[in-house]
């Protein structure tokens, strides 16, 4: 059967951006950097983005373009005869798997805000008190929890039903630039309250004493954990859109804008979020509550503060959407390549199963709270962990020797398809850092996160 490609190279940058754009970066990265003091974790961000992040996102993607085929088969067809890298292929379909039994719930809490200030379940008379109990009250729920997660998981396969063309590329680019449109709106109205300056410096301007007050060390290892975090690398979400995509520019280039466009909503979000804390005297340092208790209470104090809060969650709809129904795909296309499946069966089984998968996480906050796995907080934490501190670093770490190896795919390979076609090139001068330095700093990441 004929392998699909994208449409355009828009079509192919827009998917894989809306792969890597989601809570990571509109959850995650305001919490943490307002834990780790600001400006000087966003600089190290940035750095390790471009030393980090863009060179194992060229290996994912030239592993998928090089074999044109999903993980699994992927490895099969670069890797030397008789050895097993293909093993991990197997484990990044169930890094999918796992990501999905929690997203698709992190997802619906998102939906469920959106349509809470779309319906004016949340007036500017409530008190703070009011507002964080709303939240604890959608937890306690199982029936709205489920719902939501529900929709979610049945829209997302929907879409994907429709193909690569139809489906996936035509829904992820008009929810990408209406994202991308929301998002500078949202930016544009924080930063035009009053009072923002302090809020905008402690975001923008480094402060290393501030820095010194967390621990450096702390800053700098929690920026390593976002910058490879926010790419969902290790696990082939962003590889199998390597499989789809034209061989007319260069991986380099391509792995650039991905990031760019990634880095763009993360920054925008702290632009959105920061301004806003600071107008209203709320303390950015929250933490996880950040998003659904400290927010809400800052845009009901704004004019016009349930249409800001509405657009809000509709904009952090879309963009864990986006990541949804990339994952989604990859598992197809898993499905397809390795059982033979077609596409109308692949869907029925993974609707069917990734529904069931995600009820242990929904209802991990309310029927089944006492269940707390390796005594971690809730049944979410615990799967977080797994595909975050486990799945994604030692991931990267296989993806990484896999291309730069003599007894993986090497070095001169991965090379030539990271270069094929025009635009930013990879230089050979990189080779001994991919090769000696690189694989310590993912094991840093993995080690940390371990510990």
């Amino acid at each position: 059967m004929k392998r699909e490609n994208f449409q355009s190279r828009l079509g192919f940058l827009l998917v894989s951006a809306g792969c890597a754009i989601g809570i990571g970066n509109v959850w995650k990265f305001p919490y943490v950097t307002g834990a780790n003091g600001g400006g000087v974790f966003v600089l190290f961000y940035l750095l390790f983005l471009v030393i980090m992040g863009v060179p194992v996102l060229t290996m994912e993607l030239a592993v998928g373009r090089a074999s044109r085929k999903s993980a699994v088969q992927g490895y099969k067809a670069l890797e030397p005869k008789g050895s097993k890298w293909h093993i991990h292929g197997w484990v990044c379909v169930l890094g999918c798997l796992i990501l999905m039994m929690y997203y698709t719930t992190v997802a619906g809490w998102m939906l469920g805000y959106f349509l809470k200030f779309l319906t004016g379940q949340f007036t500017a008379s409530m008190d703070t008190a009011a507002v964080d109990g709303v939240f604890n009250a959608m937890l306690g729920n199982p029936s709205e929890m489920v719902l939501y997660m529900a929709i979610i998981v049945v829209t997302g396969f929907i879409v994907c039903s429709f193909g690569i063309q139809k489906g996936l590329e035509r829904i992820s680019k008009w929810m990408m630039l209406a994202l991308l449109a929301l998002i500078v709106i949202l930016a544009v109205n924080s930063i035009l309250l009053d009072d923002t300056g302090e809020g905008l410096k402690f975001y923008l301007l480094p402060d290393f004493d501030r820095a010194m007050e967390v621990g450096l060390g702390n800053v700098i290892t929690a920026a390593m954990n976002q910058a490879f975090f926010t790419l969902s690398l290790g696990i082939a979400a962003i590889e199998i859109f390597g499989s789809f995509m034209s061989r007319e520019h260069s991986l380099t280039g391509e792995a650039v804008r991905i990031c760019v466009l990634d880095t763009f909503v993360a920054i925008m979000s702290g632009l959105i979020i920061f301004p806003a804390c600071f107008a209203f005297n709320v303390k950015p340092d929250s933490g996880p509550p950040l998003i659904f208790q400290t927010l809400p209470n800052v845009f009901l104090n704004m004019t016009g503060g349930r249409v800001w809060g509405a657009l809000f969650f509709l904009f952090m709809t879309f963009a864990s959407f986006t990541t949804i129904i990339a994952v989604f795909e990859n598992l197809l296309s898993s499905a397809i390549d390795n059982f033979g499946w077609s596409r109308k069966k692949a869907v029925t089984i993974h609707l069917v199963a990734v529904f069931l998968l995600s009820l242990p996480c929904t209802l991990g906050y309310n029927i089944w709270s006492s269940i707390q796995p390796f005594g971690m907080a809730d049944i979410q934490t615990f799967e977080d962990f797994v595909v975050s501190n486990l799945l994604l670093p030692l991931g990267s770490l296989v993806y990484l020797l896999f291309c730069v190896s003599k007894l993986g795919w090497g070095f001169d390979k991965y090379l030539a398809e990271c270069n094929t076609g025009t635009g930013l090139k990879m230089s050979r001068c990189f080779k001994l850092y991919f090769q000696f330095i690189l694989p310590i700093l993912v094991l840093v990441i993995l080690v940390q996160g371990l510990i």
